[in-house]
């Protein structure tokens, strides 16, 4: 298992950089989240690859991809589908939305109204959609890349707490230096590189891999540091919600996915401090006029300078 992880990591995440330029950190985490049966939140400015890197994910593990543009006017039944009634067969007929499918693009999630965007909580959490009365599975694997501006702020609606916990991580691409900047120009210059890209994994080779990351051991010491950590966001006096037991369990799957990537078959603190920040700081809700996304990440990083460290033998 250990050896079928890190070539697993080698193989995708080379495939990605084919594409994606000096994001490979990013690329990493975003994996990790598909394995671990989450989703991520990719929260940056626009221009910066956010769509490019989905896609290319999507074929990199022959998944079904779909992406659907979050506008004001758009309804909860753009999402999921309707039932139409067909007047040759006088029945009603199942159009399925975007939602079934494996990976679903929700670009700028945040200029959708509120009613929209609960409309994506029973498929991300349940795993389900309901469409007049009746249940549907959206696709398996299903998982939500939701894109948001952070700074553009005019016609949007902001994610409740409720929602920004459904989502395992969120991630930002980050502005690439000159160096990378110039990379991007050089490979983009004479063609496109995703039209060349081929698919290097199978949906059933990424099932058998899901299961092989879930069985990584996590030692009791290691699930208490993350207890800990989860507890400390909430003792903070400008904090008004840490993180939730589904932040906690959210950091425990990702932790594993995470190992696994690196080619082990147990978790170390190094991997639970690798993803603290993007996966609890999002849950973190501050009170009136304190810090927002950067006071999060800098308490979540604060809190793993000070909460003890465990030193036991992980692996057994």
């Amino acid at each position: 298992m250990e050896n079928r992880g890190k070539i697993l990591a080698d193989k995708v995440l080379g495939n990605i950089s084919g594409v994606i330029v000096g994001r490979e950190q990013t690329a990493r985490l975003l994996f990790t989240a598909l394995l671990a049966d989450g989703h991520v939140l990719l929260e940056d400015m626009p221009g910066t690859g956010k769509t490019k890197l989905a896609r290319t994910l999507a074929r990199t593990v022959d998944a079904e991809f779909a992406r659907i543009q979050f506008t004001p006017d758009l309804l909860p039944s753009d999402l999921t589908g309707l039932n139409i009634f067909d007047r040759r067969t006088n029945e009603f007929v199942l159009r399925k939305g975007p939602v079934f499918t494996n990976i679903l693009l929700a670009d700028e999630i945040n200029r959708a109204t509120p009613r929209t965007q609960a409309g994506l909580l029973e498929c991300m959490e349940e795993r389900q959609v309901t469409i007049d009365g009746r249940t549907y599975t959206p696709g398996d694997p299903f998982f939500v890349i939701a894109t948001q501006n952070p700074v553009e702020t005019a016609g949007t609606f902001p994610l409740p707490e409720a929602q920004m916990d459904r989502f395992m991580m969120r991630l930002s691409m980050g502005v690439p230096d000159r160096g990378q900047e110039l990379a991007i120009l050089e490979r983009y210059m004479d063609s496109e590189p995703f039209d060349l890209l081929k698919s290097v994994l199978t949906l059933d080779e990424l099932a058998a891999a899901r299961r092989e990351a879930n069985a990584v051991f996590v030692h009791e010491c290691v699930r208490g540091y993350m207890v800990d950590i989860a507890e400390a966001t909430r003792a903070d006096g400008r904090v008004i919600m840490g993180a939730s037991p589904r932040g906690s369990l959210a950091l425990l799957r990702s932790a594993k996915a995470y190992a696994y990537l690196d080619g082990r078959d147990f978790v170390t603190p190094d991997d639970v401090k690798a993803l603290a920040v993007p996966v609890l700081a999002h849950r973190i809700v501050f009170d009136f006029g304190a810090a927002g996304r950067d006071g999060a990440e800098a308490l979540v990083e604060n809190i793993l300078r000070t909460v003890p460290v465990p030193t036991e033998d992980f692996t057994k």
